[in-house]
């Protein structure tokens, strides 16, 4: 592998990490309804003999602001659903009516929203963790790579220099994600 192979796959690998911690902020609950809220978590429902996501079972939209609307593509599964949905950990009351199951977002409290702040902050901590641990990766690689003889010893600071900037910048921007991720869940 060369250098610049290398400097790539770190890149690449830290950028996965901040896009998995977006995946992760959009099941964090800000007060609103959004499909997201229950896509993101992966709910399973056990349905046909077997654990399967909420989304490979149901249409989920969210036709009011404090409201998500479940349609399972099977009705026999309805209850399947709403069971799940209750079950996990959103501290949700799903309803089921005809053909659809409805799921009222309630308003948040000021305590539960410093608890969605707390789960933010350490999700945020989770995501920096997995960076650091490239960049451990990154600079264990470069030091194979002197070894190899495809660096010299001016080119390997000049590689963990830049590793180091890598992480800076995806630490950075972890930082305002979490940021903004607790002024939406702040917001009243």
């Amino acid at each position: 592998m060369s250098p610049e192979e290398s400097l790539s796959n770190i890149e690449e690998a830290m950028k996965s990490a901040v896009d998995h911690l977006g995946h992760e902020f959009a099941g964090v609950r800000t007060g609103k309804a959004s499909p997201a809220l229950i896509e993101s978590l992966d709910v399973t429902v056990a349905a046909y003999g077997s654990q399967m996501k909420l989304k490979q079972l149901a249409v989920i939209s969210s036709p009011e602001p404090r409201m998500l609307n479940v349609s399972p593509f099977d009705p026999s599964t309805t209850p399947d659903i709403e069971r799940a949905i209750r079950e996990s950990k959103l501290n949700l009351n799903p309803v089921a009516a005809e053909r659809s199951i409805r799921v009222p977002i309630p308003e948040l409290s000021e305590e539960r929203r410093k608890e969605m702040v707390k789960l933010v902050k350490q999700l945020g901590e989770e995501c920096k963790v997995r960076i650091r641990a490239v960049r451990k990766d990154g600079m264990g690689e470069a030091k194979k790579l002197k070894a190899d003889n495809q660096l010299t010893e001016d080119s390997l600071k000049d590689h963990e220099t830049e590793v180091q900037t890598l992480t800076d910048r995806f630490v950075k921007e972890v930082d305002e994600q979490v940021a903004a991720k607790e002024k939406e869940v702040m917001t009243v």
